[in-house]
């Protein structure tokens, strides 16, 4: 059992790395991805402490973290739309 959640840990890893990497243009997308992967990294977390039966102290500390970081990314993000109008990076004059 703890093999099959050590699969899906990596499966949801990967999938979110390559969803990263395809929509590279779209910062929503981007964001989505990024907080999958944090997601995905918890989970495996969970299943590497529970399985060992360690302090899952740790977990709570990690947890808010990433909530601080996805706060952080949409607030990015707000800011952006309302200075740019729209959430594609090709359209940024920062970029060019």
């Amino acid at each position: 059992m703890l093999i099959y959640s050590y699969m899906v840990f990596i499966f949801m890893y990967f999938v979110g790395l390559l969803v990263m990497c395809l929509k590279c243009s779209h910062l929503l997308l981007m964001l989505l991805s990024l907080e999958f992967i944090v997601l995905s990294l918890f989970l495996g977390m969970g299943v590497f402490v529970l399985g060992l039966l360690y302090e899952s102290y740790f977990m709570m500390i990690f947890l808010s973290l990433s909530v601080c970081e996805g706060a952080l990314g949409l607030s990015i993000l707000v800011s952006l739309v309302r200075m740019y109008g729209n959430d594609y990076f090709n359209s940024f004059n920062i970029l060019w």
